[in-house]
């Protein structure tokens, strides 16, 4: 069987980082197996050790890559002329149904922040890292603006997850409203 090319090669890696992001956020970590992965990939499972020396690893680089994807959202929203506009909006689509709907695609710290939190390793470091440059995102000037930072990732966080478990859709309306009030005071009052 020919080698694979290096380009090849990264382009199967990215396949391997995206579907694993996707579907750890959409079902667990636990329960989703590296067959499942690579079967989201359109790869074989035979190939999963030459990206990854263990599923381990690839919940650290998963991890990783989906954090990437909402922090440039995040740095996007807070690196324009009207930041506070900008992370109006953010903060908008962030306590939207459709980000609870879509489990997949939305934040990796609410998706798995439980479950990350109860390994070790390179994936709990992640989301450490994740939680602090996100605070910073979300603030505008140091320290204060840290913890403020804080409260209102607490307050996204909390609100998605809640609105999540919610079973039918006016209570998970409900609770998005609440976040979004929530977030609002914070950013008036802090």
């Amino acid at each position: 069987m020919p080698r694979m090319s290096a380009d090849e090669k990264q382009k199967s890696h990215e396949r391997i980082l995206k579907a694993a992001s996707q579907l750890f956020r959409e079902r667990g970590i636990e329960t989703t197996s590296v067959a499942d992965v690579m079967k989201a990939a359109g790869l074989t499972h035979g190939g999963f050790y030459r990206h990854f020396a263990s599923k381990e690893a690839l919940v650290a680089a998963a991890f990783s890559h989906a954090v990437e994807e909402v922090l440039s959202d995040v740095e996007s929203a807070s690196s324009g002329p009207d930041q506070a506009s900008a992370l109006d909006s953010y903060v908008a689509r962030y306590l939207s149904a459709e980000h609870v709907a879509d489990r997949g695609q939305g934040c990796p710290l609410a998706a798995l922040g439980a479950e990350i939190a109860r390994l070790d390793g390179a994936a709990e470091a992640e989301a450490s890292d994740a939680v602090e440059r996100m605070a910073r995102l979300l603030a505008a000037d140091e320290r204060a603006a840290t913890d403020k930072g804080v409260a209102t990732l607490a307050f996204l966080l909390g609100t998605i997850t809640l609105a999540r478990l919610a079973k039918n859709r006016e209570l998970a309306d409900r609770i998005l409203d609440a976040g979004k009030r929530g977030t609002a005071l914070i950013e008036q009052r802090w």
